[in-house]
């Protein structure tokens, strides 16, 4: 606790004042799920093409006031992530530049924790242009859902058990639709649906089963 109340004091120094809300404690029980799609999977060098964040309020997701942006990336997009999110450079000329987004993003998710899925990656993609106009990284508290997942289906699992911790494989187990994936703001809507149920079967108790080495073997249940 005191390292963190010493990161925080170094931070307000840092950062820029008009930024400051960012450190407000954040309200009890408020969230907000993001997800972001990118011209490749280098933070040093790749960019954002989408950017897309749900808040959530208790057991809510709030997707009357979603965020959602297409910009302008500093950076051609890959032929591989064309593949994967669908956004060519044709589709993304229009978008808008990260320095005018960026504030925006920034004051939409004010202080509130930061949900997503494999959260270091959009942070890390985000944070190169936050530094730049803040000082700082972003100083929010991350809840990444894969760790969540992994504590409800693999804590405790013996040795030699497959592990899959892919977005496709922690919806199916949690039983939920899968939309467009790809999109940020559908794999944000899609995070953000997941964390509440492994948030609710964590506070319950509850665990995902996994498969018992006789039922792999044999395709069965």
């Amino acid at each position: 606790m005191a390292g963190l109340l010493h990161w925080l004091g170094l931070a307000a120094s840092a950062i820029d004042p008009a930024y400051r809300f960012l450190l407000d404690p954040p309200l009890p029980d408020e969230a907000v799920a993001i997800d972001c799609e990118t011209t490749g999977l280098d933070p040093r060098v790749d960019d954002i093409v989408s950017l897309a964040a749900i808040p959530i309020l208790g057991d809510r997701l709030l997707t009357s006031q979603k965020f959602v942006a297409t910009l302008r990336p500093e950076a051609p997009i890959r032929p591989d992530s064309i593949r994967v999110h669908r956004l060519r450079e044709l589709d993304v000329k229009g978008g808008r530049a990260m320095a005018d987004v960026l504030p925006e993003f920034l004051s939409f998710i004010g202080s509130r924790p930061l949900v997503g899925f494999y959260l270091d990656f959009d942070v890390a993609m985000l944070d190169k242009h936050v530094r730049r106009l803040i000082g700082v990284k972003l100083p929010h508290r991350c809840i990444e859902t894969s760790t969540l997942y992994y504590k409800l289906k693999y804590a405790g699992a013996p040795p030699g058990v497959q592990i899959d911790l892919s977005f496709k494989a922690m919806l199916g187990d949690l039983h939920m639709p899968m939309l467009e994936q790809h999109d940020a703001y559908a794999d944000a809507v899609m995070t953000a649906m997941a964390y509440l149920q492994l948030r609710d079967m964590l506070a319950r108790g509850a665990r995902i089963p996994r498969l018992r080495p006789s039922a792999i073997a044999y395709g069965a249940a």
